[in-house]
């Protein structure tokens, strides 16, 4: 496990959120549970709307997972879907937004079929690649960017994402 070590300047998001328990009603990867139901959202705002997201950067995906120390025994858990762009303005009435700090993250390139298959890979970021190189996150959340050229689809095994951990 091999992350690009990249630093960014502030990443600016609209979209929609979810907080409560995502896996209530489907498990894992799936479109029938609260993530699922989260990228629905906003890809039909997206298709109705297009023109009123203004500052549009580009029509990959965000999804933002934030950890609230209170909730980490309860399963709840805050969830963002969205799209980066390069200015607040004019940000259409029903979506939200994140302003996420500069800072240097990790960013490890996972394989749909990697993760489909074996979904503690992922987990191993935070049990064993932090650790083992002497890191702790710079920020209580977690980034999937699912970007336009290499993201083709959950059942296309060739589908690529990455997972971004800001780390100090």
């Amino acid at each position: 496990m091999k992350p690009k070590i990249v630093d960014k300047k502030r990443i600016t998001l609209v979209g929609v959120d979810f907080f409560g328990n995502p896996y209530e009603k489907a498990a894992g990867w799936s479109e029938q549970n609260a993530i699922g139901e989260l990228w629905k959202r906003i890809t039909r705002f997206t298709e109705k709307n297009k023109d009123s997201i203004k500052n549009l950067v580009s029509e990959s995906g965000y999804e933002l997972w934030i950890d609230f120390e209170e909730e980490k025994e309860s399963g709840n858990k805050y969830i963002f879907t969205g799209l980066e762009v390069s200015r607040l303005e004019d940000t259409p009435l029903e979506l939200v937004a994140k302003v996420l700090p500069e800072t240097r993250y990790a960013v490890f390139t996972f394989k749909m079929e990697e993760i489909k298959s074996d979904w503690s890979k992922t987990q191993e970021i935070w049990s064993k690649w932090l650790p083992e190189q002497g890191l702790e996150p710079s920020f209580d959340y977690m980034i999937e960017y699912y970007d336009t050229e290499r993201f083709k689809g959950m059942d296309d095994p060739e589908s690529e994402l990455d997972f971004m951990v800001p780390i100090e």
